[in-house]
This record gives C-alpha cells, sequence and structure tokens, in this order.
C-alpha cells in the first residue's frame, strides 16, 4: 500500500508537470535594444530543439509576427490590453498556446511604455499574464553604468518578475565578464549574451522592421546556444497559483461572423492581419493580387488587409484582370472590407515618394 501512494504521487506529479510549459516575456528599455533579434533567435533554437513555440507580440504589430512566423512554422498572436480586455488577452494566451511546450512574448518599446504611463506595456502583459521577464539590454556603450540602469528597471515595480538579462551587442569577453558582475552585485540571474555583429541587426523601414530581409538565422542560433542558458528558461513555469489557466471548455470563446471569405494574401504587398480575426470567419479563401484572378464563387465577403503594396506596384498594375474582377465584384453589390494597404490598391492610382518610399 506504501508503495502504491508513493507510486500515485510520482504519477500525479508527473500529471502537474505535464500541464506546464515553459514561458516568458522578452522585454528592454528601450526599442532598438534587440528584442526582435533575441525573440527571433531563441525562436528558432527552441525549434531546432524539437520544440513547438508559439509566438506572441505585444501590442497591434503586424510586422515583428512575421519574424516570428518565419522560424516557428506558426502564426504569432497579438497581445494587446488597449484594444482588448486583460481577460480576453488571457484567453488568446492559453488558446493559441495550449498545444505549445513553450511560449515566448515579444515586448514592444521599453518596458514600462505604454499609452498612458505602464497601461498596455508589456509590463502590464507580463503581469496580465504572469510570465517572467528576459530583459534584453544594449551593452554596446558601456560595462559597470549598467547596475544603475538595472537596479531601476528591478525594484520600479516591485510585481514584477526578472527571469534574468542578455545583454545585446557585446564587445568582447572581457567585455561581458564587467557586466556579468553587474549582475551579480544585484543578484538577477546573467542570461548571457550576444556579441556584437552587424550582419544580425535587421534594416528598417518608414512602418518600422523590414520583413522582406532574411536575417542570418544560423548565425544567430549558433551564437545563442553558445552564449546564453537557455535552458535555464525551459525550467521557467507559466502555471502559477495566482493565474490557473482555464479548462479547455472555458478558453476562448471564439464567436464566428459567419461569414465565407475570399482575402487577399502575399508575403509582403496584403500581410497586416490578425491570425484571430481569420479564426473568426466560417471559411476563407486566399487569392495573390499580383498573379491571381479571384473566383468570388460562394463569397460573402472581399477582404483586403493592409501591406506595402506600395513597394509591388509595377506586378499589381500587371494584372489588369484582377482589379478588372474586384471592380466588377464591388460594382454588382459585392461587400468589400479593404485596410490601410488594401484600401490604396482600390484607389486609381498610387504616387511613391521614391526617395523616402512613403506613398500618397
Amino acid at each position: 500500500m506504501k508503495n502504491l501512494l508513493i507510486t500515485c504521487k510520482i504519477m500525479q506529479k508527473v500529471c502537474i508537470f505535464a500541464e506546464m510549459k515553459a514561458s516568458f516575456l522578452i522585454a528592454a528599455p528601450t526599442s532598438g535594444s534587440g528584442k526582435t533579434t533575441i525573440a527571433r533567435g531563441l525562436m528558432a533554437l527552441l525549434t531546432l530543439k524539437g520544440l513547438k513555440v508559439q509566438p506572441f507580440k505585444c501590442g497591434p504589430d503586424y510586422i515583428d509576427t512575421k519574424f516570428h512566423e518565419a522560424v516557428c512554422g506558426r502564426p504569432s498572436i497579438n497581445l494587446d490590453t488597449f484594444m482588448a480586455s486583460p481577460e480576453h488577452v488571457r484567453e488568446l494566451f492559453w488558446h493559441y498556446g495550449e498545444d505549445a511546450d513553450v511560449c515566448i512574448v515579444e515586448g514592444m518599446m521599453g518596458l514600462f511604455d505604454g499609452y498612458d504611463r505602464e497601461k498596455g506595456s508589456a509590463y502590464e502583459i507580463a503581469k496580465t499574464l504572469d510570465i517572467p521577464i528576459v530583459l534584453v539590454v544594449d551593452a554596446k556603450s558601456a560595462a559597470y553604468s549598467m547596475a544603475a540602469l538595472l537596479s531601476g528597471f528591478i525594484h520600479f515595480r516591485q510585481d514584477v518578475r526578472f527571469a534574468g538579462v542578455i545583454y545585446n551587442k557585446v564587445g568582447s569577453e572581457k567585455h561581458f565578464q564587467m557586466l556579468q558582475q553587474v549582475c551579480d552585485d544585484l543578484e538577477i540571474k546573467c542570461l548571457g549574451y550576444l556579441p556584437k555583429d552587424a550582419s544580425l541587426e535587421q534594416g528598417s523601414r518608414y512602418l518600422g522592421l523590414d520583413f522582406s530581409e532574411q536575417p542570418e538565422t544560423q548565425k544567430l542560433i549558433n551564437l545563442l546556444e553558445t552564449h546564453v542558458d537557455w535552458r535555464y528558461l525551459m525550467e521557467l513555469l507559466v502555471r502559477s497559483e495566482r493565474t490557473p489557466s482555464p479548462t479547455r471548455a472555458d478558453s476562448l470563446s471564439v464567436t464566428s461572423y459567419g461569414l465565407n471569405v475570399l482575402m487577399a494574401k502575399n508575403a509582403e504587398s496584403f500581410s497586416f492581419v490578425y491570425q484571430e480575426t481569420i479564426d473568426r470567419f466560417s471559411s476563407v479563401r486566399f487569392f495573390d493580387p499580383e498573379t491571381e484572378v479571384p473566383d468570388f464563387s460562394g463569397i460573402d465577403l472581399l477582404y483586403l488587409p493592409g501591406g506595402y503594396p506600395e513597394k509591388h506596384l509595377e506586378a499589381l498594375v500587371k494584372n489588369e484582370a484582377c482589379r478588372k474582377a474586384i471592380k466588377d465584384f464591388a460594382e454588382q453589390g459585392g461587400k468589400v472590407v479593404a485596410e490601410c494597404g488594401g484600401m490604396m490598391y482600390l484607389c486609381k492610382s498610387i504616387v511613391a515618394d521614391e526617395e523616402t518610399g512613403n506613398c500618397r
């Protein structure tokens, strides 16, 4: 009987552990510190290790999510406490991360930067989800001065759970040793560093990072595996007594729009869309306005999301049959929803500024 009880307790612990998954939010003191680079690299590394990685992005960002999806092989989900309630953000997190081994959330701007002080910030989302924060710090021009910066972030809010620090753009091993002393003195975990390397940096354009570029992913993976204690991150568990996960029945209650939708989709021209929006349609068919002519049979709605159509004007203009089919559909009473670049596509003309890329 005693052995049976011991076995039951062991099995109970195994079952509880199976319900848990590693989860953390990657944040930084400011924009441009390397959040997306570190997030993309860790997502790629853990995916390469055979783990199912569910990516998330704080705020209404369409671009960083493209980097996430490229390395994880599954859509990245936006979490935003400005447009959605905390309850809905938690539902999204559990719903889309349910079958994942690890959930990685990339923050936005600085950790405490929100629409009103820290409201809507990465900090608020981490607190809402009750997950620890990995702080990415650009250390290219400092050493022990980092102690003052990190001390401020660590002690500014008492309810922040920091998993540790990853230094970015570190100049040498000696430089890293100096930075490690900062973490030792502040008694915060130093998770490692990423060396300074221009080939790892991502270009930008007027709406943010340029997701048409493909930075060196394999080099990034190798460097992170060598210099970052990623195994420690796998020991961080998202489940906590304060915020138990909802049961499967209580998870995201998706209200279907009851629509059969034809949606324009292209890697760059028409790509600014939330996965949750797509999941709420009854059915979705995709077409590429650069190369295909849409078939409107059985369709309730044509959806033209945003993107960078101004970067592909030649191809879009050349596919005259597509534009005519859409014009005929609309003039015959068809319903069309167009956003941002999708609305630009419906205009008679697009005039682009050759120097800035801006258009009107």
